[in-house]
């Protein structure tokens, strides 16, 4: 799967998928790098203050192999599910090569989860044990009951009662250790949906989920790696985004990672970090690039060394699309998955692949297109559902315990997406919102990217989110909810003029009839706006 073909056409002709019948992740991105050059750095682990450790491959290896024996000593055998419930650090890294080795299932959990969402997360997948840090450990101490079967904590944070200390049981085991013989279907991550909408459910993958992730990072990323890269993502590494689309394959290509805890994301931060540390990759969710916009000039104030940046999760839109060309220099390429079957569709300027306002291109070895409710592939121009097609190398085993969850994820030989889109002559395809975002008014279907893109144009708006308020007129009108840029302050004047700002330039049907003032916007984990809690204000 190497990508050295410059050329569109020639490289989708040539290209073939590489899938083992046997493969390990641990094996793959950590054991095979530290044979062949032990002292290679792997992870850049950054305190606080700015100082940071340099983890090599052998250091990832040596503490991987420690965390295996340690599990394997408490009773966690192949097939069961070890909880990480880790900000970004190193030893996250490392907890999850180990329990690939092992042959169990990593169930990463984002460390700004409620103390009900991990509760629900650690009883439906069954999980056997759990490492964590003490921030951890008091979410957990909450909950009416512990989740049956939850028998070994481990705290980073040192022993506490029943928990026991990760750094003194783990020092204590043997750093040798054979990797079980897995096969690339066998059971490797499960990892939750996002759950804007009804209860999370565990999208279980298989270790040939990071094959399947490689084109959707080498292309996004310019021809990932090239000499000199190295990457650092902001998102959760328990979310798809920061694991799939940032540590693992980077660790596979033997390109370091930077590992820094955000207790919340900051603009100016973010930029010292990438100066300082040297980053040269970086992916960054669409919501946390608009808040970069904040920052006046960075490239004057912050020695920065960026040499892509990739955006997913949300569509960009053209408006941070061009900031990143204009302010950056550099062109922001999108690519769009989701957690069943992840990166999926990609930009590549390095390729002339990429056009504003669209998330991409079906990416070389996934057949993705935009389907109507009975399969049948949409004409272009025509809105329909995202949709990829199976069997595909990235694509989930199923979710966890709910067959009939996984039937309704598909029709026929296509899974569907919940996201609706629409593709042009070119092959690009532009993504027009999630099925139940979509908002119905006066006999339009109207998805909200579009006039969220347009909001981000007003300059007093920092945030922008468009939902649909009932209405007995028109079924739903256009509300907007618009987070302002310091030195704005909330008046009808002001939404009287973004209304008209958007009035003036979308269709007359478009423009928000409303717009709300809010202080923040609520978000996911993963940055997702949560249009839920939105339209629940009404």
């Amino acid at each position: 799967m190497t990508f050295d073909i410059r050329d569109e056409s020639r490289l989708r002709a040539a290209f073939r998928w590489q899938v083992p019948a046997r493969y390990n992740i641990g094996v793959d991105v950590c054991d095979r790098w530290a044979v062949v050059e032990p002292g290679r750095p792997a992870v850049f682990d950054v305190a606080p203050d700015g100082s940071f450790k340099v983890w090599s491959y052998d250091d990832l290896r040596r503490a991987s192999n420690r965390i295996a024996n340690l599990l394997r000593a408490r009773g966690v055998i192949r097939g069961d599910r070890v909880a990480i419930l880790l900000p970004q650090c190193a030893e996250v890294a490392a907890a999850h090569i180990a329990i690939y080795k092992l042959g169990a299932v990593a169930l990463p959990l984002a460390a700004l989860f409620g103390v009900d969402a991990l509760g629900y997360r650690l009883a439906d997948a069954g999980a056997k044990a759990l490492v964590t840090n003490a921030a951890g450990l008091a979410k957990l101490r909450l909950l009416p009951e512990s989740p049956a079967g939850l028998d070994l904590l481990l705290s980073t944070d040192g022993a506490d009662g029943a928990v026991l200390d990760f750094h003194r049981e783990v020092a204590a085991q043997s750093d040798a250790f054979t990797p079980v013989d897995t096969a690339a279907d066998d059971p490797a991550m499960m990892i939750y949906t996002s759950g804007t909408t009804g209860n999370p459910k565990g999208a279980l993958h298989a270790h040939r989920v990071l094959l399947g992730h490689l084109p959707g990072v080498q292309l996004p990323h310019d021809f990932f790696p090239q000499p000199g890269d190295r990457m650092w993502t902001p998102a959760d590494w328990a979310w798809a985004g920061g694991l799939l689309n940032g540590l693992l394959p980077s660790l596979h290509f033997g390109v370091p990672t930077v590992a820094r805890k955000f207790e919340k994301f900051d603009p100016e931060e973010a930029f010292a970090l990438m100066a300082r540390m040297e980053v040269r990759n970086t992916f960054v969710p669409p919501t946390a690039l608009r808040m970069l916009r904040a920052v006046p000039n960075p490239r004057a104030k912050y020695d920065l060394k960026l040499r892509t940046i990739a955006s997913g999760g949300e569509a960009l839109g053209v408006e941070t699309f061009e900031w990143g060309r204009e302010t950056l220099g550099l062109t922001i390429n999108e690519f769009y998955g989701q957690t069943e079957c992840n990166l999926v569709l990609g930009s590549c300027a390095a390729l002339g692949m990429v056009k504003p306002g669209f998330i991409g291109k079906p990416l070389p070895g996934h057949e993705v297109a935009v389907i109507r409710e009975d399969g049948a592939i949409c004409e272009v121009g025509e809105v329909g559902q995202i949709a990829v097609k199976r069997p595909d190398p990235v694509m989930f085993l199923g979710y966890w315990n709910k067959p009939e969850a996984t039937r309704d994820k598909f029709i026929g030989d296509w899974m569907t997406t919940g996201d609706r889109g629409s593709r042009d002559g070119e092959g690009f395809i532009r993504f027009a919102g999630r099925d139940d975002d979509v908002i119905t008014s006066a006999g339009y279907r109207i998805g909200p990217t579009e006039i969220e893109d347009c909001l981000m144009r007003h300059p007093a708006v920092s945030l922008a989110a468009a939902v649909g308020k009932p209405d007995a007129l028109r079924t739903e009108i256009v509300k907007a909810f618009v987070v302002l840029k310091d030195g704005f302050s909330p008046s009808n004047a002001l939404a009287t003029e973004i209304r008209d700002f958007v009035k003036a330039r979308l269709s007359a049907h478009e423009y928000p009839r409303e717009v709300a003032f809010i202080a923040e916007m609520p978000l996911t984990t993963t940055g997702k706006v949560i249009r839920r809690e939105l339209r629940e204000r009404g």
